[in-house]
């Protein structure tokens, strides 16, 4: 009986070990996709400060949760309103590019958090070239098998700024 029993622990222990690893690949396969709908956002935004919206409407979810809080202020809950922040900034048409840097990244079974700074440059109004440097908050959640922003919240860091 106790080799019976110590068999049976043993595969139970192999049964436990496998799950975890299997859990760990889901989980760096999930990092890995997480990381790519962040890239595909940087990029969305980089086009709509060409005027560009298409892309930037893929990467959102379009539900009535999703919440954005821009650089320039506001708070905008649902994907109606963030929409029209989106397309009054594509319309100014600021040029540029801003890039993540040093990306951190959080991900649980339908949420990931992405953590990073924004840098780049865009024009003002006035045409001048503005250097950008923000703090930026992305989170996603998995709809239908695919990563789907639902907020982005970015904050300005003047002393990086001068």
């Amino acid at each position: 009986m106790k080799k019976r029993t110590t068999i049976v622990t043993s595969l139970s222990m192999l049964g436990v070990i496998l799950l975890a690893a299997g859990t760990a690949a889901f989980a760096a396969d999930d990092e890995k996709s997480a990381r790519e709908a962040a890239a595909q956002f940087y990029k969305a935004l980089n086009i709509m400060f060409t005027g560009g919206l298409d892309p930037m409407k893929e990467v959102w979810s379009h539900s009535d949760d999703v919440t954005y809080m821009g650089p320039g202020g506001g708070f905008r809950v649902g994907w109606k309103q963030v929409l029209k922040d989106w397309e009054a900034q594509a319309d100014m048409k600021l040029g540029g590019r801003v890039e993540p840097v040093d990306m951190q990244v959080i991900v649980g079974n339908d949420l990931a958090i992405i953590q990073n700074y924004e840098k780049g440059e865009n024009k003002a109004q006035d045409g001048k070239t503005v250097t950008v440097s923000i703090r930026a908050t992305n989170i996603f959640r998995k709809e239908k098998g695919e990563w789907k922003m639902i907020s982005h919240h970015t904050d300005l860091l003047p002393h990086l700024n001068k």
